[in-house]
Formats: structure tokens, sequence, C-alpha cells
């Protein structure tokens, strides 16, 4: 019995290293606007620029199963390269464009409440991050999230240190313990002792945002002041959660951000 259990163990790694090598193949072979992590092939919205040394990275949040979020975010994408002249890349998380969902679900799904706050989700985004700084050759990072992307964003601050240089988080939310009565989540109030005070954080809210109200950011922005961070507070008036990231008031705070 216990030899039948160890072959049945090990024939079962065998199965999952030879699919995994199958989807990392497939993944590979679809070319550059596509990134292989942790046995998801994840779709990219990218604008090169020579000899770009930092790399824009925008992460999206919360869609209907599904969505073209690349389709949403391509003249986002265009027009940071074009203000900033960097490398800039949208990424498609699983479930959405035409990226896989072989491990992880969408963010909207009706098994897993609150992916985003879900530590193994956030250290697989920070791991798409990594493998996008060596693959851009990029020295530093400047990370733009939206809602759960800005929720995302904010924990990897805690949870890697040094892996975001500047960020721009936009309609988030930080304390996820405020919605969720779950010890097991995690959200940026939980790390926030280990941010990086070298880090150059941008908050930044809508006043008429319903989904992530004003108050969600002005209190952690309280909270970030008191812990010393490098953060600044922008308001969008009259500023509603869709497309929040993409406004004048934010695309202008950002460029003034990335300028560092």
């Amino acid at each position: 019995m216990k030899f039948e259990k160890i072959l049945k163990i090990t024939v079962f790694f065998v199965f999952m290293s030879v699919l995994a090598y199958a989807n990392k193949t497939k993944c590979t072979a679809k070319g550059n606007n596509y990134i292989y992590v942790e046995n998801e092939c994840l779709e990219l919205a990218v604008v090169n620029a020579e000899d770009s040394e930092s790399l824009n990275i925008i992460l999206h949040g919360t869609w209907d199963r599904g969505t073209n979020t690349l389709g949403r975010y391509a003249p986002f994408v265009e027009t940071l390269n074009l203000i900033t002249d960097y490398t800039t890349v949208a990424i498609s998380l699983p479930g959405y464009s035409n990226s896989t969902s072989n491990i992880f679900p969408a963010l909207d799904n009706d098994k897993i409440k609150n992916l985003a706050a879900k530590k193994e989700y956030i250290l697989f985004v920070s791991k798409a991050i990594e493998k996008l700084k060596q693959k851009y050759n990029a020295q530093k990072v400047n990370f733009i999230g939206h809602s759960a992307g800005a929720m995302i964003g904010s924990t990897i601050l805690g949870l890697k240190p040094e892996l975001i240089d500047n960020i721009a988080l936009v309609g988030g939310r930080y304390n996820i313990h405020e919605v969720a009565n779950n010890k097991e989540l995690i959200s940026a109030i939980d790390v926030i002792d280990n941010i990086s005070k070298d880090t150059n954080i941008l908050l930044i809210y809508g006043t008429k945002d319903k989904i992530s109200k004003p108050e969600v950011t002005k209190e952690f922005y309280k909270i970030a002041k008191q812990k010393g961070l490098n953060v600044k507070l922008i308001e969008v008036k009259d500023g509603v959660h869709l497309d929040l990231d993409m406004t004048d008031s934010s695309v202008e705070a950002i460029t003034e951000l990335l300028d560092y």
C-alpha cells in the first residue's frame, strides 16, 4: 500500500510537470505579448521605448470574467508611453482578455471571495512584475493600479518592498478587514510597517466614487503619513470609480509622479 501511494504521488507530480512544460511552451509560442507566470499565460498590451530604464506596469481591477481588459487599457498604455517615454505594459490577469485561468479564476468569480486579498494571488502578481522587470531589463518599476489592482499593488509594497519604486494607487481598498471577516486575507494595512520610505506613493480618489469611497483612501493616507511614508494624496473632483485612473487629473498626477 505504501509503495502504491508513493507511485501515485510520483505519477501525479510527473504529470503536473509535463503539463506545466506544455503550457509554458504554448505560451512562449504566442509571442512577446504574453508572459508565462506559474502555469498561467498572461496577455499583455505593450508599447516599447528605446533604452527605457524605467518600466510602467498597469494593473486593472475587477471586471466581469472574460472582459477584454486590454481593449480598454491599450489607449492608456499608449498615452503613458508617449508622456513618459518609458516602456509601458498593461497586464491582463487570469480569466481576462486572452489570459489563461489554469490556476487562478478571474477576480470576478463564484469560487473565491476577495481573491485580490489572498496572499498566494498577490505573490503571483508580484512574480509577474518581477518577470516583466527582467524581460524589459528595467532598473525601476512604476506601478499604476486601479481598484483591485490598487489593492494588490499596495500590498505588494509591504510583501516585496524593493520591487516597486513609484506607485499610483487609484480607487483602491487598503484595509480589507473593514469589509471582510476573514483573518487569512491580507491588505496594505497589514504590512504597512514593511513598506520602504524610499517608495514614492500616490493615492488618487474620486469625490463621487461609490465603490471605493473617498474616506477609504483618505484614511489610508492619514495612516501612511503617520508612518513616515513618502505619500501624496490627489482628489479627482466629481470622479467616479469607472476609468478613474484615466481621467485628466489622474494622468497629470501620475505623470508628475513619474518625473522622479
